[in-house]
């Protein structure tokens, strides 16, 4: 390898982020009688596997410092919350495949805050992964930890912290890594960045963790009552049985930050979202009630501008960064052609609109045309949307409530989607299958996996276990009334035998979406829902190598 030596790196990074962190996170590597032994994050098999990546020896130097920041969201809104070097998105970082990212992490964070940093999508060397206590530990306030990994898959990916729900706060940015043998052919590109914002405007993530972490039974519904149809087995997901409309999104937000007490003693509602429903995803759309909707961290009247030449090719790199939100994007006036869906090719698809769950990316192509157009992030089933602008000649912006045709026409979701020919698995018989059920529901928020939530004291018990070179079959079986977006660490997966190489898939409610992967990046990584009330909530659990 000619970049950096990574163990060095980890063992500075760990020095200054707490003493027997690397002890305790190798503390399973070696298991007692009747158990296989796992591969640690910074055991052998995982150094062998690195040194075969191949790497162009330049290194991206940088600090990502993750701090308190008032942060200017437009038009005149600000919001008080956290962000990696005082700006959100964070700076976009750009290297070519092949080049190594050294990124120190310096944590500057109020009181005795811990946090990390997921490289989203990419695979990488497990200990660079970022997922306290699993891989390393959280880094404290006051230390810093320095990540560093050879990028050597070109594509679209962003990262974020991976302790509690700061995922919905401003610590996130885009990461691109550039293709030198790029096979498209377009003038330019735009990096869009979608996002659901409630930080410091009525309340904090911890604040709405908190309210549905109550689940709907200790919720005051103001007189309702569940329709005969809601069992408590289906966790009161759907809400399809409930009159609640006047409870959308359009409601809520002329009453942004009040919570209403009731005679009956409930605990009043201030973030749970009642009635947000969405056939595209099965049914209700989502937990939580979000004043603003951004596109690259502004709020719609205040929109970031995009300005081009008609004619020219321009790609579009659209990142879901959201915690509760699938969006629905178009570009008014304007055709998409899918080129990539989370950093792998597809057959290319032409479009209306598109469906990104969080954690997804997509990268489409559109040939522009001339005058003002409205890039708008539809928020699925919630009666709210972001919008960017695209301006390539003269005239008026639209208003910020505006709704493009588009959003109505071919839409587009992965699973309709086919991978290109170059990256579709070679057809082999699955050596190991796992049965992933999504189990919990609204009523007591007890999301998990297989029926269990995810212990975060004790993260390396009961994995689901992989050996190196097997081909894998995921089978997610969806018992809830909701939709979950599922998301694997250090590697992609494909849709069905022909489908997408993906790292994140929407799994509708009721649903089975089956997945297989080819176990080449020993480890032990984190395999979860990506709505990160849903994750935190208990909806996670480890793929883990045996040694």
């Amino acid at each position: 390898m000619n970049s950096i030596n990574r163990r060095s790196v980890l063992l500075a990074g760990l020095g200054v982020a707490g003493a027997g962190a690397l002890a305790a996170c190798s503390s399973n590597s070696s298991s007692s009688e009747g158990t296989p032994s796992l591969v640690s994050p910074d055991g052998r098999a995982v150094a062998a596997t690195d040194r075969k990546r191949e790497s162009t020896g330049k290194v991206h130097n940088l600090t990502l410092t993750a701090a308190p920041a008032m942060l200017d969201l437009g038009g005149g809104m600000t919001a008080k919350s956290w962000a990696f070097n005082g700006r959100v998105p964070g700076k976009e970082i750009r290297l070519s495949a092949g080049d190594t990212l050294a990124a120190e992490l310096s944590n500057q964070l109020p009181g005795k805050t811990t946090t990390s940093i997921h490289w989203h999508g990419i695979a990488l060397r497990n200990d660079m992964d970022g997922v306290p206590p699993a891989t390393q530990s959280a880094v404290r306030t006051g230390s810093n930890f320095t990540y560093g990994f050879i990028a050597d898959a070109p594509g679209t990916y962003f990262f974020h912290p991976h302790v509690g729900v700061q995922l919905d706060r401003g610590l996130y940015g885009p990461l691109i890594v550039e293709d030198p043998k790029e096979p498209l052919s377009y003038d330019d590109e735009w990096v869009i960045v979608l996002d659901d914002w409630v930080d410091g405007v009525t309340g904090t993530p911890d604040e709405v963790f908190a309210e549905l972490q109550h689940g709907m039974g200790g919720m005051d519904m103001g007189g309702s009552s569940p329709s005969p149809s809601s069992s408590a087995g289906d966790g009161m997901g759907d809400m399809g049985g409930m009159d609640m409309g006047h409870m959308s999104m359009s409601g809520a937000s002329n009453s942004m930050g009040k919570a209403s007490a009731s005679p009956s003693g409930g605990m009043p509602m201030k973030f749970m979202l009642m009635g947000a429903e969405s056939k595209l995803l099965g049914g209700d759309a989502g937990d939580v009630k979000y004043p603003y909707h951004l596109v690259n961290g502004r709020v719609p009247t205040d929109p970031d501008v995009y300005t081009g030449k008609p004619g020219k090719r321009l790609r579009l790199r659209i990142i879901n960064s959201g915690g509760d939100t699938a969006y629905r994007v178009a570009l008014g006036g304007h055709k998409l052609t899918i080129t990539h869906t989370d950093g792998f090719p597809i057959r290319h698809q032409q479009v209306d609109a598109l469906l990104v769950g969080m954690g997804e990316r997509y990268d489409v192509l559109v040939t522009l045309d001339e005058g003002v157009f409205p890039l708008v992030a539809l928020a699925e089933g919630k009666n709210a949307s972001g919008m960017a602008l695209v301006r390539t000649g003269p005239g008026s912006a639209p208003r910020a409530t505006v709704r493009p045709k588009e959003l109505d026409g071919m839409i587009m979701a992965a699973s309709q989607l086919k991978a290109a020919d170059e990256v579709r698995l070679e057809t082999r018989k699955a050596d190991r299958v796992h049965r992933i059920e999504l189990t919990g529901g609204m009523d007591t928020y007890d999301w998990g996996i297989n029926g269990k939530g995810f212990d975060m004291n004790n993260p390396t018990a009961s994995p689901l276990l992989v050996k190196q070179g097997e081909r894998v079959r995921l089978d997610f079986v969806n018992t809830t009334t909701m939709w979950h977006p599922m998301h694997l660490h250090g590697h992609t997966y494909q849709l069905g035998s022909g489908g997408p190489r993906k790292d994140t898939t929407m799994v509708l409610p009721k649903t089975t979406v089956s997945v297989f992967f080819d176990a080449d990046n020993p480890g032990r990584w984190m395999l979860h829902c990506h709505n990160a009330y849903h994750g935190e909530a208990g909806m996670m659990t480890l793929v883990s190598y045996q040694a």
